[in-house]
């Protein structure tokens, strides 16, 4: 499989300004707000949320204190002068490409302006609200045409021709020739941006040449979609926000692949999407997991030559390098990528100014007095030299989850990638392992090869001895009587589960509630937080039973605080049999009428003269507190109301 990454992807200058115009901001610890979303893409708008930047739709939703960042896509006259008018600090990043058309529309000697583009995009809303004559917007060749032939258009008057910035070079080469045969007094200004025009060019080149095209972007990009249009001419083309889109049913038969990105797609976007797609499976190749890790195992181990270790003090941070005083004529500095194992870490996270550092030089230049240097590479020495001694010790570890691969995860600790097979990395194969990615896990070294090329960790063993302990715990403090807090995690037809961390309990349908259940669903719900007491403990089998009806208050006990021989009360008919009917009185408990104490005249049934559902008025003539038994009658009622 041969994946091409086109050389204009990524990034254009005015996405690039106005970003770095923000983060300037908010290094500086500004408070800052952008007017609407200031590029086209999620990741780029969550980063920022992250950081603090808010998005308002208004300049007068801007929170008091805040600078207010106009966006690359700029914005119409009366807008900036409003934001000036409410004494908002702001700062002005609209794109200079977009500015320059702004300027052009300004010119008030033109009696019509047409602007080649999309009406619903915010660049050609900007470029509306600069316009000092009346404007037109074309989207195509086809609604040129349709203008010329139109009341609208007057070949004589003056007009001005301006595009939007993204818009497509092909369509733009048909308007152009229908405006020269029609038009013979226009001023036509080609403002569509130089690297617009080459990042078009290079993807139908691509496209041509490949099988399938993978656009990088949003949908709500001008300039992606365009690239998704004009490369979908060509061959298979599908069009992703980020690398969670990719699969692979998607890069089946697909030989030659080339990957182009909007405008507003980050640099490290790309190149996540061309990784994840290099590790895939090929229709008829297989990859094996092992190998592949050694592989990357070899890149963090190879060329660790301790003849060439120095000592360097940080003297600046820079977000793509460091540099350090190693006390030589040469000036030392670090790339980012020599300084950690981890592709996401920061320069400013791992050093700061004075730091003393262990080095080992990679590459020294004379001619430009400099030398490469890498702390990465020292880190693993040491690294590997804990990791051989903790698989010795069976020491428990600690690393973070830098990537998931097919089969398992990698770990990343003390410089050293550490392979976790999927079997071993979680307690239940069911546990997703994606959910581990960026975590702090604990883990312990069941193998490294003679060659020092293979390291295998297991998460599974480490969390298997925590649970035993945590039993052995409970076990021995766990009481009949005890209230427990834990959560339910499953059902059964005859039973829900509570997990206590380790320990599972279970407790019994009928232990649920006072009344019947038919299901444990109808009480509680899976994830629900519960406190229960415990009714039985088998130590031996490592058995607990609960009770969740002991949380509330016992039915019994609140019929004989409440009620007594005697008592007339309001009564529900629950059922009916051939000896009688049975009555709610409270929830959870129910009472017997006998037949006989039904009516005062004699009845076949008591379907007779009930029906469940009814709410009639009985007398308590019976309690039994140790037999859990009601005697009621209506009769008795009835008899009383008459004397």
């Amino acid at each position: 499989m041969n994946i091409i990454i086109a050389e204009n992807a990524g990034f254009c200058f005015g996405v690039d300004r106005a970003v770095k115009i923000i983060y300037d901001l908010v290094k500086q610890n500004k408070k800052v707000c952008t007017l609407g979303p200031v590029v086209h893409n999620s990741q780029v708008i969550n980063n920022m949320k992250k950081s603090g930047v808010l998005t308002v739709a208004l300049p007068e939703e801007v929170p008091k204190g805040y600078t207010l960042v106009i966006r690359a896509h700029g914005v119409s006259k009366n807008l900036t002068e409003k934001v000036q008018k409410l004494n908002i600090n702001y700062v002005d990043a609209t794109c200079p490409f977009v500015s320059k058309i702004h300027k052009i529309v300004q010119n008030d000697k033109y009696d019509v302006i047409l602007i080649f583009g999309n009406e619903n995009h915010p660049e050609v809303d900007g470029i509306i609200g600069n316009c000092n004559s009346k404007c037109y917007v074309i989207a195509n060749s086809v609604e040129l045409e349709d203008f010329i032939e139109s009341n609208e258009f007057n070949k004589n008057s003056k007009i001005l021709v301006v595009e939007q910035t993204t818009f497509n070079i092909n369509e733009w080469g048909k308007c152009l020739s229908i405006l020269k045969n029609s038009c013979t007094n226009c001023k036509i200004f080609d403002t569509i941006c130089n690297t617009t025009q080459n990042r078009q060019i290079e993807a139908m080149s691509l496209a041509k040449k490949s099988d399938l095209a993978v656009i990088i972007g949003s949908k709500e990009s001008s300039n992606t979609m365009k690239l998704k249009n004009i490369c979908e001419k060509y061959c298979r083309t599908i069009l992703i926000e980020d690398a969670k889109e990719i699969s692979e049913d998607i890069l089946k038969k697909a030989k030659k692949i080339c990957i182009i990105a909007g405008a507003s797609t980050p640099a490290y976007v790309i190149l996540e999407v061309k990784r994840v797609m290099e590790k895939m499976l090929d229709e008829n190749n297989e990859i094996d997991v092992e190998s592949s890790f050694e592989e990357m195992l070899e890149e963090s181990l190879k060329n660790m030559d301790t003849s060439s270790r120095v000592k360097g003090i940080v003297v600046n941070v820079t977000p793509s390098e460091v540099y350090v005083d190693i006390g030589r004529k040469h000036a030392g500095f670090i790339p980012v990528s020599e300084l950690s194992s981890d592709p996401n870490a920061k320069c400013e996270d791992i050093v700061k100014i004075g730091d003393e550092l262990d080095l080992l030089i990679l590459k020294t230049n004379d001619q430009d007095g400099t030398m490469m240097l890498s702390k990465k590479k020292v880190d693993n020495m040491k690294g590997l030299e804990e990791i051989v001694n903790a698989e010795k010790d069976k020491t428990i570890l600690a690393g973070i989850v830098s990537e998931v691969v097919k089969g398992g995860i990698i770990v990343l600790c003390k410089g050293i990638k550490v392979f976790i097979p999927a079997s071993l990395a979680t307690l239940s194969r069911k546990e997703p392992l994606e959910e581990l990615k960026g975590k702090t896990v604990n883990f312990r070294i069941i193998e490294v090869n003679k060659q020092k090329r293979r390291i295998v960790g297991s998460i599974r063993s480490v969390l298997e001895e925590k649970r035993e302990k945590e039993r052995a715990e409970f076990f021995e403090k766990v009481q009949i009587g005890d209230k427990l807090k834990g959560k339910v995690v499953s059902f059964t037809p005859y039973g829900a589960f509570v997990d206590f961390g380790g320990v599972d309990g279970m407790i019994h349908i009928s232990e649920l509630a006072w009344t019947k259940v038919k299901h444990p669903s109808n009480i509680l719900s899976i994830g629900q937080d519960v406190e229960v007491m415990v009714v039985d403990v088998d130590k031996e089998k490592g058995k607990v039973a609960l009770s969740y009806k002991h949380s509330q208050e016992n039915p019994w006990d609140i019929l004989k605080r409440d009620y007594s021989v005697g008592s007339i009360i309001d009564v529900t008919i629950v059922g009916l049999t051939d000896f009688g009917a049975f009555a709610k009185i409270i929830p959870g408990i129910d009472g017997l009428i006998h037949i006989s104490q039904i009516s005062k005249d004699r009845i076949n049934h008591p379907k007779d003269v009930l029906s469940i559902g009814d709410i009639v008025k009985a007398k308590i003539t019976d309690l039994d507190f140790d037999n859990c038994r009601v005697g009621l009658s209506i009769k008795e009622v009835e008899q009383d109301e008459e004397q």
